[in-house]
C-alpha cells in the first residue's frame, strides 16, 4: 500500500512593512540589518524546534504503519489490523490507513469492520477511488443495507461540508466589504447592491446545504453496525419485537442512546433500538 503521511507543511512568516520615517531612520541606524538578522535567528530557531519536535513522531508514524504494511503483506492480517489500529487511536490515522485497515478486516471476513473503514477513509478523503471500490464489493458480500439520502440531500451533495463552509466564509466576507462600500460611498452602486445580494445568496444556501448534510444520511450520526446477527427492535429488550435484521456493514443514523441501547434510524424508512456495541460512528 502507497504510504501517504507526510510531514507537516512549511509556514513562511509574515513581516509588517514599518513606516517611511521609520524605515528611512533604521536604514540609516543599521537597526533594519540587524531587526532582519534578528527574525532570521527567531525564524530559523522556531523551524528548528519544529523539526525536532515533530520528526520523531512522524517518523514513528511512518515506522508503526511499514509495519503493519508489512503484516499485512505477510498474511498476518490480525497483526496488521493491531498496527493500523494503533496508529488511530494515538491520532495518526490518514485516509490511506483507513483504507488499509478496512481490507485488513476484510481480508478476515469481517465485513463490518471493513465497511466501516472504508467509510472513515472517504470521510478524510472523500474521491478515494480505492476506498469507493472495496466499500461496493464489502457491502455486495456482506449484503449490507444503506440509508437512502433524502432529495435534498442528493442535490447538495456534490460539495462537501468543507467546500460549503469555505463558499459561506467568503460570501459573508465579501458581501459585507460591498455593503460597506455601498453605505459610505457617496452615490450608491447597483453593481455593489446586486453582489451583496448574490453573496448573501450564497451564504444562506451554503449555510443550509451545511446544516442537510451535516444531519444527513451521510453526516455526523452515520454509524456502521458491526455486531453480527443484529436485530432492530421496538425497545431496549432483547425479548422486544424485532424491527429488521441488519446484515454487518449496514448503515444506521443514530438518533439517541440510552443505556446499552442506541435508537437509530434505519435504512426502509424505519426505526429501531440496537446494542450500543454493535454499531460504531463513522466520524471519530
Amino acid at each position: 500500500m502507497k504510504n501517504l503521511l507526510r510531514s507537516a507543511s512549511e509556514h513562511r512568516p509574515v513581516a509588517c512593512t514599518p513606516s517611511g520615517d521609520f524605515l528611512r531612520w533604521a536604514r540609516s541606524s543599521g537597526l533594519q540589518t540587524r531587526w532582519a538578522h534578528g527574525l532570521k535567528v527567531h525564524v530559523s530557531t522556531c523551524a528548528l524546534a519544529y523539526a525536532f519536535l515533530t520528526s520523531p513522531v512522524l517518523a514513528q508514524a511512518d515506522s508503526d504503519f511499514a509495519r503493519a504494511n508489512q503484516e499485512y503483506a505477510q498474511g498476518h492480517f490480525k497483526d496488521a489490523i493491531a498496527g493500523y489500529e494503533g496508529l488511530v487511536r494515538t491520532g495518526q490515522a490518514t485516509a490511506n490507513v483507513f483504507y488499509d485497515l478496512g481490507n485488513a478486516y476484510f481480508r478476515t471476513a469481517d465485513f463490518g469492520g471493513a465497511i466501516l473503514n472504508y467509510q472513515r477513509a472517504l470521510a478524510l478523503e472523500r474521491h478515494h477511488p480505492e476506498a469507493t471500490a472495496n466499500l461496493q464489493i464489502a457491502r455486495d458480500e456482506a449484503h449490507a443495507l444503506e440509508m437512502q439520502p433524502g432529495r435534498a440531500e442528493r442535490y447538495l451533495h456534490f460539495a462537501s461540508v468543507n467546500q460549503y463552509t469555505i463558499t459561506a466564509a467568503v460570501a459573508f466576507w465579501i458581501a459585507v466589504f460591498c455593503l460597506a462600500a455601498s453605505i459610505f460611498a457617496r452615490r450608491r452602486s447597483a453593481m455593489l447592491i446586486l453582489v451583496s445580494i448574490c453573496c448573501l445568496l450564497a451564504l444562506a444556501i451554503s449555510v443550509f446545504a451545511i446544516y442537510t448534510l451535516d444531519r444527513g444520511t451521510k453526516g455526523q450520526a452515520l454509524a456502521i453496525v458491526t455486531g453480527k446477527n443484529v436485530q432492530a427492535r421496538l425497545a431496549t429488550a432483547d425479548t422486544a419485537k424485532s424491527v429488521l435484521a441488519l446484515p454487518p456493514g449496514s448503515e444506521i443514523k443514530i438518533l439517541s442512546t440510552r443505556g446499552d441501547w442506541t435508537y437509530a434510524a434505519l435504512p426502509n424508512d424505519l426505526r429501531g433500538w440496537i446494542p450500543a456495541k454493535d454499531a460504531e460512528r463513522v466520524r471519530l
